[in-house]
């Protein structure tokens, strides 16, 4: 296997981290969640150097939620900024300092879906949209459901007080990414990746604290 420059690939394709150092940083746009940030830096085989204006973002956790039946938990919920209910999977922001992507994706189970999971392994990680955002994502897969004491459950408000819950088969899930019919893109990734895991038995599966040095600010 040869890159694009020729050079070999030793261990597989993985991405590189390696961020040009900014000219000059400037936040453009405060906002509730996240802030808008302009950046100049210097870049190789360019005269001049270029200048980005990026979404700040605090990242966020996803979670194939599955049980023993093989069905996934999905959960349909209004997004306004495309003007669709989207069916997706329980999610939440990273916004509490210092708390590990696991701990967040617990919490955000138990207050979106009322459920707690024995079992959390890692799925996979992606960026939502790296050419104008920092949000990194990583999706786990929870297993090993109990529910939520009903004196314990989290009052959902906003958009999450009209969520729609469904519980479908692996398969059929599968069947709706490909055919289009789900658009959320860590839904979209975690039920192919789920599909995938299941394949070997989830055998591959990652440790649920496993190193996350992708993620803009959890790099050593």
């Amino acid at each position: 296997m040869t890159q694009d420059n020729g050079g070999a690939v030793e261990h597989g394709v993985s991405d590189l981290i390696g961020a040009c150092p900014p000219l000059s940083s400037e936040r453009v746009f405060a906002g509730h969640i996240w802030d808008v940030v302009r950046e100049s830096f210097e870049f190789p085989h360019n005269d001049e150097p270029l200048t980005r204006d990026f979404i700040d973002h605090p990242g966020a956790v996803s979670m194939v939620v599955l049980d023993d039946e093989q069905r996934i938990l999905l959960q349909r919920q209004y997004r306004h900024p495309v003007g669709m209910r989207l069916w997706e999977i329980p999610a939440g922001l990273m916004d509490v300092d210092g708390e590990p992507p696991v701990e967040a994706a617990a919490r955000e189970l138990a207050e979106e879906a009322d459920l707690v999971a024995e079992s959390w392994h890692v799925l996979a990680d992606l960026f939502n949209s790296p050419g104008s955002s920092t949000e990194a994502q990583r999706v786990f897969i929870a297993r090993g459901l109990s529910p939520v004491p009903e004196h314990e459950r989290h009052e959902r408000t906003g958009e999450e007080a009209d969520l729609e819950t469904a519980w479908v088969p692996l398969e059929e899930a599968v069947a709706a990414v490909m055919n289009g019919r789900i658009h959320n893109p860590s839904a979209v990734v975690g039920i192919l990746a789920a599909h995938t895991a299941a394949a070997t038995g989830f055998a591959a599966l990652r440790d649920a604290h496993a190193a996350w040095d992708e993620h803009p600010r959890l790099r050593p």
